[in-house]
């Protein structure tokens, strides 16, 4: 069979934790998950031409991960982020202004990987700059029809707004958020009831395919238009969170990609955050029985 190609668009960058340095960014982290799962995998970003720069373009290499849709800009900066982790493990981010990803720039292998993809995911956060906003906007529009288009929510900080929320549900036919964004979003669009009916109307709302939900170590809430997926979660020995959502999210893109029941689904997605979890920063090696293609 032909392996799907994964497109994870938006922000690489340097996750700063107290142990050093560990590479990041949401969709950087689902493309990596992606790969691990069996896809053809490919992260579109900017960095800077910069140590931390080349640094991000070595790792993404020794984790078998193409560099072809990663542009370099001698303009501004690699971006980083603070990340504070609490005592359960769970991170906090400061991010800093006016990096490379603040001015995304599409490459000549971006722009060719978007017309054979099976799916592209995005977020907010790349959203934050004016310049990265206009450039994410125009690649999704361009996309072909069949893509499907996969927004993880991933609110941080104050870089997002009901109009940045709208315009990406609008442009998606998934949705991911965790219970913090799920009560924001229910402000912006008056969602009422409990968390799958507050899906439901959130789906319908923008014509979404599936809305998933996920809950942390309460398990997840998958919704689509003829089932609904109530996983209770798995027990995981908590090293962080990091990384853990966005190998959530590569599982469940795949798992739609592929036909496999929600409630497969579900519990894969689930199975997979759990393990990740279990391991330090957000790219660990991934065992090969989670893969889906072999």
């Amino acid at each position: 069979m032909d392996l799907p190609l994964l497109i994870g668009l938006g922000e690489l960058l340097w996750d700063v934790l107290p142990g050093g340095e560990r590479l990041g960014g949401a969709p950087a982290n689902f493309s990596y998950h992606a790969a691990a799962l069996g896809a053809v995998s490919l992260p579109v970003s900017t960095v800077g031409m910069d140590e931390r720069g080349e640094r991000a373009l070595r790792e993404l290499e020794a984790k078998g991960l193409s560099t072809a849709g990663i542009a370099v800009t001698d303009r501004y900066p690699t971006g980083y982020v603070e990340a504070i982790l609490d005592d359960r493990g769970v991170a906090t981010y400061r991010f800093p202004d006016d990096v490379a990803w603040d001015h995304l720039e599409i490459n000549d292998a971006a722009r060719a990987a978007a017309t054979r993809a099976a799916a592209v995911c995005f977020g907010t956060l790349c959203r934050r700059s004016p310049d990265s906003r206009r450039v994410i906007e125009g690649y999704l529009r361009r996309l072909p029809p069949a893509v499907v288009k996969v927004f993880d929510v991933n609110l941080r900080q104050h870089f997002y707004s009901p109009e940045i929320v709208r315009t990406s549900l609008e442009q998606a036919d998934i949705v991911k958020l965790n219970d913090d964004e799920l009560v924001v979003l229910s402000g912006y669009f008056q969602l009422t009831g409990d968390a799958s009916n507050q899906l439901r109307q959130l789906r319908e709302r923008f014509g979404l395919e599936l809305a998933i939900l996920t809950r942390g170590g309460q398990g997840s809430l998958l919704v689509s238009a003829a089932e609904i997926s109530d996983h209770p979660g798995i027990t995981a020995s908590l090293v962080d969170t990091i990384g853990a959502g966005d190998s959530f999210t590569a599982m469940v893109t795949m798992g739609i990609l592929l036909g496999l029941p929600l409630t497969e689904i579900n519990d894969r997605a689930n199975r997979l955050a759990a393990w990740v979890c279990s391991r330090p920063g957000a790219m660990p090696a991934i065992p090969a029985e989670f893969r889906l293609i072999q």
